[in-house]
């Protein structure tokens, strides 16, 4: 149960930080007691201490009271919390790293090892072109290639990650109010992390093997923010459902895999005959590779219905999926 301010009807809550490899790095060990000014007050379960710049009414709330499930709500909670989702984010790309040897030097090896071995394995061993041109090189291949596997990156990153979220954050879920909200929120920040670390190694490529950058790289964040408000619905939704289905997570991992493949990453969409390409435009992911591969390699402006119409649905499925997660969020509790 939480504990109580000197006025008996204040929430208590805290922030420690945790290096956990396996899972989330930030978690809520410290009680800090909720007074006019947020100041601590008493004993808790660690050092207590006040977080200074922070407005009250985000951490101090009645745990049995209705969640906002409207749209502008949602658009509200996520800049009410953006210092925290900032700071959790910040922690957990940190102590994903913590410990190793590299550090963060990881976050960089790791895009530049997977486009070397993609590479060998598509254009040497299968010996597989995009025919651009003919004067094509494996490495150029390569490139093509790559920019598909930061799109998927994403969201395989965030959805696959989402169904065990509350159950690897039960002191968030039981001991303290917490905005559950941000949780997946904070997923997507290290997932986008790792992605703009990808679309760097990226860049370099493309500098390398095609000599020249485009000026419509500088259009990129707008045909990934789509992508980015579409999963973090799919990832309310599954943060949500991980909790009463445990059977979530081993599917969600099976239909990344299958996206991955039933999407353009690693072959062209002309490569198909006609009458498949309807059902792959139908993949969630096949649109926005298309048009990050205009923007970043071939230096022509993307679809700008294409992206206006799939902001709408994505909108919609956003918001969809707050409305699931807030209403059910009162349940996690007795599940966990």
């Amino acid at each position: 149960m939480p504990r109580h301010g000197l006025a008996g009807n204040e929430p208590a809550v805290g922030i420690v930080s945790r290096p956990n490899v396996h899972g989330p790095i930030v978690r809520f060990d410290k009680l800090l007691r909720c007074g006019p000014n947020l100041r601590s007050r008493g004993a808790g379960l660690g050092t207590i201490k006040t977080l200074r710049g922070y407005d009250k009414s985000r951490y101090c709330m009645n745990p049995h009271a209705a969640q906002p499930t409207s749209l502008p709500a949602m658009g509200v909670s996520l800049w009410r919390h953006r210092r925290l989702i900032a700071q959790l984010t910040r922690r957990e790309v940190v102590g994903r790293y913590r410990g190793s040897l590299l550090g963060l030097l990881w976050s960089f090896l790791n895009p530049v090892l997977m486009l070397m071995v993609y590479t060998f394995v598509f254009a040497v061993v299968f010996k597989a072109r995009w025919g651009v041109s003919t004067d094509e090189t494996k490495a150029q291949f390569g490139v093509v290639l790559f920019s598909g596997l930061i799109v998927h990156g994403i969201l395989a990153e965030v959805l696959n990650s989402t169904p065990g979220l509350m159950l690897s954050n039960i002191n968030y879920v039981k001991k303290v109010v917490f905005p559950l909200e941000v949780l997946p929120v904070v997923r997507m920040g290290v997932a986008l992390f790792h992605g703009l670390v990808s679309l760097l190694v990226l860049l370099i490529a493309i500098v390398v093997f095609h000599g020249q950058l485009h000026e419509t790289l500088f259009l990129t964040p707008l045909v990934f923010l789509p992508l980015v408000i579409l999963t973090m619905g799919f990832a309310w939704l599954l943060a949500s459902l991980g909790v009463f289905v445990r059977d979530i997570g081993q599917g969600v991992g099976i239909i990344t895999t299958v996206l991955l493949f039933l999407s353009p990453v690693c072959y062209p969409l002309t490569a198909l005959p006609e009458r498949y390409r309807v059902w792959i435009m139908w993949n969630p992911l096949t649109f926005i590779i298309e048009q990050a591969r205009e923007v970043l390699i071939w230096g022509r402006m993307p679809d700008w219905l294409g992206l206006s119409v799939y902001t709408l649905i994505a909108i919609i499925v956003a918001w969809a999926g707050f409305f699931w997660f807030q209403k059910t969020r009162k349940g996690f509790a007795d599940v966990l």
